[in-house]
């Protein structure tokens, strides 16, 4: 009788599975693939187990030695291993991310698939994001990834430009940083062939990375408040003006900004990023895809690799 209603548990679950995706798919539920992967763990693990202690010597008791899995066994306890590897190498060591937008141009483009080392800022336990080991410590300069605070089930790229006690300024498309101004070096103007426009381009060096940033001359200096996220936390240590900003960075946080600095919503707008919502810092390219699915331009290949 027992065996009768495994089947049907097991439908039940992957029924389940395919409404939580398509819900998340249509935008009906904030989807969380972190603990989608998790419930997928311990629903297989329980099947696992019961195969390795229960199922398989009732199987072989009755039908004898090599009798095969039934379906509902090759989709739980058959698929553990798999979900589990996949489980723990994006949990604890690497998770792949792809770039959504040009706000990271020339450093990142659209459809470049990169890595996102998980362990580097510190090993944080999956779907609760809690730090329990000290890593490397966030540097001015590094390329993270990280939950957006107004709506946290999303991922950001930008660039860390600000740590706690920072005083960040952004006036007349010039960086300063506690006071000191952050030379940025003319270069030749950057083409954007998805949008077959171009660009002022400029070599600038954050902490010890260099890297490139553009400009957009059509695009003013200053911000009004009124186009900021809200009431963000600490919006007062910051003051919008129309020759930019200044804020200072509350303990415990940090100022992002993109590379495409007058197109990117970054802390300018949102606010700053707190250390809970710290998901991995971007080390490598491996894939560009394009801007379209599935559209491959081989000459992108020569972007792969790591970057500042």
């Amino acid at each position: 009788m027992l065996m009768k209603i495994f089947p049907k548990i097991v439908f039940l679950e992957l029924l389940g599975f395919a409404a939580y995706i398509a819900l998340w798919y249509f935008g009906k539920v904030e989807g969380n693939f972190a603990l989608l992967l998790f419930v997928a763990v311990c629903a297989t693990g329980l099947f696992w187990l019961g195969e390795q202690f229960y199922f398989k010597q009732q199987r072989e008791a009755e039908q004898g030695k090599g009798a095969h899995q039934p379906w509902w066994l090759d989709w739980t306890a058959g698929l553990f291993p798999v979900i589990l590897v996949v489980f723990l190498l994006r949990s604890f060591l690497f998770e792949p991310f792809k770039i959504p937008s040009g706000s990271m141009i020339p450093t990142l483009q659209i459809g470049d698939l990169i890595l996102v080392n998980k362990f580097h800022y510190g090993v944080r336990l999956p779907v609760l994001n809690k730090k329990v080991t000290d890593g490397t410590p966030v540097a001015r300069g590094d390329v993270m990834v990280f939950r957006y605070p107004p709506k946290p089930s999303l991922d950001y790229i930008k660039r860390v430009v600000g740590l706690p006690g920072d005083v960040i300024e952004y006036k007349n498309k010039m960086l300063s940083i506690n006071g000191q101004p952050i030379s940025k070096t003319a270069m030749p103007d950057y083409f954007d062939e998805d949008q077959m426009t171009y660009a002022k381009m400029f070599e600038e060096k954050i902490g010890d990375k260099t890297h490139h940033l553009l400009n957009n001359e059509r695009r003013p200096a200053g911000w009004n408040e009124a186009d900021t996220e809200g009431d963000y936390p600490f919006k007062k240590n910051c003051q919008y003006s129309e020759l930019g900003v200044t804020c200072t960075v509350p303990a415990g946080h940090y100022f992002m900004m993109g590379d495409n600095r007058d197109n990117s919503l970054d802390s300018r707008y949102f606010g700053f990023v707190p250390d809970q919502n710290i998901v991995g810092k971007a080390v490598a390219i491996w894939m560009n895809t394009g801007v379209l699915p599935m559209t491959f331009d081989f000459s992108k290949f020569k972007r792969i690799g790591s970057f500042e």
